[in-house]
C-alpha cells in the first residue's frame, strides 16, 4: 500500500463536524466532470475506476481509496479497482464474505448502509478481518454501499485512512458521489456488452426480424418484432414496411439503401421507425436481399436491434459530461467546446457576492434553491447565446453577437437591484462580481484574470480584460508555473541545495557561525531562492524546502563544531512539525541542539500566534537559539522579543547596506543597538559588504558581521 505512517490515537482526532465549503463543493464536481468526461469519451472501464480511485485520494491524504463487487455465484466480495494497492492486498481481501465482522466494506454490503469506522483495531466490525487491518496499517475504514437499479448492494466504494479519524460531511458525500459513479459506470458497462451482442444478433437474426417478398410485401416476423414494435404477426402481414416510417428521413436515404441492396445484396445502417403506439424507435437494421437457386432475388430479410434505450444512456451520460446537474445549465466543459470557434465573442462571468455567507447561515439546500433560481433568470433575461454554470457560485454569459459589455452588465445590475430573490420563505437581496473580455482566443482565462482584478475592487464591480493592460499577469502567472514545476522537480529529485554564509564575530575576529541559505542546483547553475521562493509560499511546499535544508545541513555540520542558522518560516511553526523533525535528525547526526539557531522573521514573533510561541518556547526549553531575522523591517514588537528570550537579533539589511551615507538608517541601528544591548541581546549586522559599513558596524558594538565583505554563500565553509 501507500508508505505507511504511524496512526495517530483517537484523543489527536477533532470529531467536530464543519460544513462542506463551496471549495470542497468544487472538488467533488471536479471529480464527477473528470470521470464523467471519461466515459463521455468511451474510455477503459478499468481505467475509468482508477482515476475516479486516484483522484478520491486526493481529498483524503494518507489514505487509499478501493472499489469491491459482489460475486453473484458465490456471494463473495474481491477487489475490482485499487490502484494504490499492492498485490498482496488484493490477495487478502479476495473472496471476502459480506457480514457483521466483514470489515467495513463487508458490513456496507450485508447492511446495504455506509459505514464509517475510526479505528479498525477495535471496532467489532473487524474482527474477522483484524489481521489484514494490522499487517497492512489500515487504521479507518469509510465504506458506502454501491447500490444496483433496485437499491441492492452490488458492492462497495471505500477510503481506507493509515490514521484513526471520523469522515466530516465533506468525506461522506465523497464516498456517496464515488459508489453512485461506481454504479452508473457498471451500467453503462453492460450497455457497453450489449452493443457487441447486438451485433452479433444481427448478423445471425437473433433480435427483431421481418421478411418480405420480392414486391417488398411482409410476409413473416418474429416474436422479437411483436414485442419490440407492439403490432402482432397478423396486423403486420401483406403491409409494405413503410408503415414503419417515421417521416425522419427523406427520399435520398431510403434511394441510397435501395441502391445499395440491389448493387450488393445488403444494406446496413441506423434507422429511425415508428412502433404502433406511434412512438420513435431508433434501430441498428441489417437488410440482406436473398436469391434461389437462379440467382433471382425472391426475398428481402430485415435483422435489426432496437437501440433506443442505449441511445438514450448515451445521451444522459453525455448530458451529464456537458450539462451541471443542479442547474441543467452547461457546464465548464461544454463552455470550453463552445469558445474554441474562431469567431469573435463576448464573455462574462458573474461570480455571487457573499454565496458561501448565504451557505452557512441558511444550509446547502437553500444555497442550491437559490443557484437554480439565478440560472433560470440568467438564462431567460438577457439574451445570451449560452448560459453555463462553472463552478459553486459563478456563472458565466456568453454572447456571439457584438454587444456593449458595460451596458448588459448594467441591465443585470439594476435587475437585481430592483428585484428580491425569495427562497423558502426567506428574501435575499443578491449582487455579482463580473469579469469580462472579448475576442476569440483565451476567453476563459481572461474572464478569470478580469474577474480576479474585479474582486480586488470590491464586490459588485466590473472589470473587463485589456489585452495590453493584463497581459503582464498572465506572463507572471506563466513565470509561477515555471517556477512551480521547477521546485516540485527539485524537491523530488534532491537537488534542493544548503549554501552557507559566515557570520563574523567583531570581539575575535573570526567567522565563528554559519547562516544556511537554500538554492536549487540545476544542470550545474546555482538558481537564487527570488526565483523559487514566491511559488514555494503559494504552493504551500516552504516546510518540505525547510525539511531538505534541516536534512543536509545536519548532515554536513556533523563533521565540525560551528553554530549554524536555519530560517523558519510561518508555514513552517503553521504544521507544528518542527521540534520531532529536529529532534530526529538531531539523533541521526549527532547535532547538539545547542549548536542550532532557529531564524524567524520579525513578523512571525510579532503576530505571536498561540501555537507558534508555544512551539517556540519549546524549542528554547530543548537547547535551540531563537534569532529574530530582519529586525526592523515590519513591526518591532520589543515586548513580544522580550517575551520570547530571543538569544540574537539579526537587523535588516536595508538599514546595514546604506548606513555609511544614510543618516535614517544610523539612527535606526543605533536605536535597535540600544535597545538589544540594554536587553542583553546580541546583535549580527546583515548585508556587510565593505569596509567602510564594517568601521560604522564595529564603532556601533554590534557584536557580529553578516555578508561579502567577509564571506560570500557557499556550499562549502571558508578556511
Amino acid at each position: 500500500m501507500k508508505e505507511e505512517v504511524s496512526c495517530k490515537t483517537l484523543e489527536d482526532v477533532s470529531l467536530i463536524e464543519v460544513p462542506i465549503t463551496p471549495d470542497e463543493y468544487n472538488e467533488i464536481l471536479d471529480i464527477q466532470q473528470n470521470i464523467l468526461n471519461m466515459i463521455a469519451s468511451r474510455g477503459y472501464c478499468t481505467d475509468i475506476l482508477s482515476q475516479l480511485c486516484i483522484l478520491a485520494e486526493r481529498l483524503l491524504p494518507n489514505s487509499v481509496a478501493s472499489i469491491m463487487l459482489v460475486d453473484k455465484a458465490t456471494g463473495l466480495m474481491s477487489v475490482l479497482s485499487a490502484p494504490s494497492v499492492p498485490q498482496a492486498g488484493h490477495d487478502a481481501l479476495a473472496n471476502l464474505k459480506p457480514g457483521v465482522g466483514g470489515g467495513s466494506c463487508g458490513n456496507a454490503v450485508f447492511h446495504n448502509e455506509p459505514q464509517y469506522v475510526q479505528d479498525t483495531f477495535t471496532d467489532g466490525r473487524w474482527q474477522d478481518i483484524r489481521k489484514l487491518a494490522i499487517d497492512f496499517n489500515l487504521c479507518a475504514c469509510w465504506s458506502m454501499p454501491i447500490r444496483d437499479e433496485d437499491n441492492n448492494p452490488i458492492g462497495s466504494f471505500a477510503l481506507s485512512s493509515f490514521e484513526h479519524r471520523s469522515p466530516a460531511p465533506f468525506h461522506k458525500k465523497l464516498l456517496q458521489t464515488a459508489a453512485s459513479i461506481v454504479s452508473m459506470i457498471m451500467k453503462n458497462r453492460k450497455i457497453e456488452k450489449r452493443i457487441k451482442l447486438f451485433a452479433t444478433a444481427a448478423q445471425n437474426a437473433a433480435e427483431g426480424m421481418i421478411i418480405t417478398n420480392k414486391e417488398n410485401k411482409i410476409i413473416e416476423v418474429n416474436q422479437a418484432f411483436e414485442d419490440i414494435y407492439g403490432y402482432t404477426e397478423a396486423e403486420v402481414i401483406g403491409h409494405n414496411p413503410n408503415i414503419f416510417a417515421s417521416k425522419k428521413h427523406d427520399e435520398k436515404f431510403y434511394s441510397d439503401m435501395w441502391e445499395s441492396i440491389h448493387n450488393d445484396s445488403k444494406w446496413a445502417g441506423e434507422i429511425i421507425n415508428k412502433r404502433a403506439d406511434g412512438s420513435e424507435i431508433v434501430q441498428w437494421m441489417s437488410v440482406s436481399a436473398l436469391y434461389d437457386e437462379h440467382d433471382k432475388g425472391y426475398n428481402y430479410l430485415a435483422v435489426f436491434s432496437d437501440l433506443t434505450e442505449l441511445k438514450k444512456s448515451q445521451k444522459q451520460v453525455e448530458d451529464m459530461a456537458f450539462r451541471d446537474s443542479l442547474t441543467g445549465l452547461c457546464n465548464k466543459t461544454h463552455l470550453e467546446q463552445l469558445l474554441k470557434s474562431d469567431e469573435q465573442k463576448n464573455l462574462l462571468l458573474l461570480n455571487v457576492n457573499n454565496f458561501s455567507y448565504i451557505n452557512t447561515a441558511y444550509g446547502f439546500e437553500v444555497g442550491d434553491k437559490l443557484l437554480i433560481k439565478l440560472a433560470n433568470i440568467l438564462q431567460n433575461n438577457f439574451n445570451a447565446n449560452s448560459t453555463c454554470r462553472i463552478n459553486s457560485d459563478e456563472f458565466a454569459l456568453l454572447f456571439y453577437e457584438d454587444i456593449d459589455i458595460t451596458h448588459t452588465t448594467a441591465e443585470i445590475q439594476e435587475y437585481f437591484y430592483n428585484k428580491e430573490i425569495v427562497i423558502d420563505n426567506i428574501t435575499l437581496n443578491i449582487s455579482f462580481t463580473y469579469g469580462a473580455a472579448h475576442g476569440c482566443d483565451y476567453l476563459l482565462r481572461n474572464s478569470a484574470l478580469a474577474l480576479k482584478q474585479a474582486k480586488e475592487s470590491g464586490k459588485n464591480n466590473l472589470y473587463i480584460f485589456n489585452q495590453d493592460a493584463d497581459s503582464i499577469g498572465h506572463s507572471q502567472r506563466e513565470s509561477f508555473i515555471a517556477s512551480n514545476n521547477l521546485l516540485h522537480n527539485a524537491l523530488s529529485e534532491g537537488r534542493v541545495i544548503p549554501f552557507y554564509q559566515g557570520i563574523r564575530n567583531n570581539i575575535t575576529n573570526e567567522i565563528t557561525k554559519y547562516e544556511v541559505l537554500a538554492r536549487i542546483e540545476k544542470d550545474g547553475e546555482i538558481i537564487s531562492p527570488y526565483e523559487f521562493l514566491e511559488p514555494a509560499r503559494l504552493s504551500g511546499l516552504l516546510p518540505e524546502i525547510t525539511k531538505a535544508i534541516i536534512d543536509k545541513s545536519f548532515n554536513f555540520m556533523a563533521s565540525n563544531n560551528y553554530s549554524f542558522s536555519i530560517n523558519i518560516t510561518e508555514d513552517d511553526l503553521s504544521k507544528n512539525y518542527l521540534l520531532e523533525y529536529l529532534n530526529e535528525k538531531e539523533l541521526e547526526y549527532g547535532i547538539e541542539s545547542e549548536r542550532v539557531i532557529l531564524e524567524i522573521l520579525e513578523g512571525v514573533s510579532a503576530n505571536g500566534k498561540k501555537n507558534h510561541i508555544k512551539q517556540l518556547t519549546q524549542l528554547k526549553n530543548r537547547g535551540y537559539s531563537i534569532a529574530i531575522d530582519d529586525f526592523g523591517s515590519e513591526y518591532s514588537n520589543f515586548e513580544r522579543v522580550l517575551d520570547l528570550d530571543i538569544d540574537f537579533l539579526k537587523i535588516d539589511a536595508k538599514y546595514i547596506k546604506d548606513i555609511h551615507k544614510n543618516s535614517k538608517s544610523y539612527e535606526v541601528t543605533r536605536a535597535i543597538v540600544f535597545f538589544a544591548k540594554n536587553a542583553h541581546i546580541p546583535c549580527i549586522a546583515e548585508f556587510v559588504h565593505n569596509a567602510e559599513v564594517q568601521k560604522i558596524i564595529e564603532d556601533l558594538g554590534i557584536e557580529y558581521s553578516q555578508g561579502y565583505h567577509f564571506s560570500e554563500p557557499s556550499p562549502k565553509l571558508i578556511d
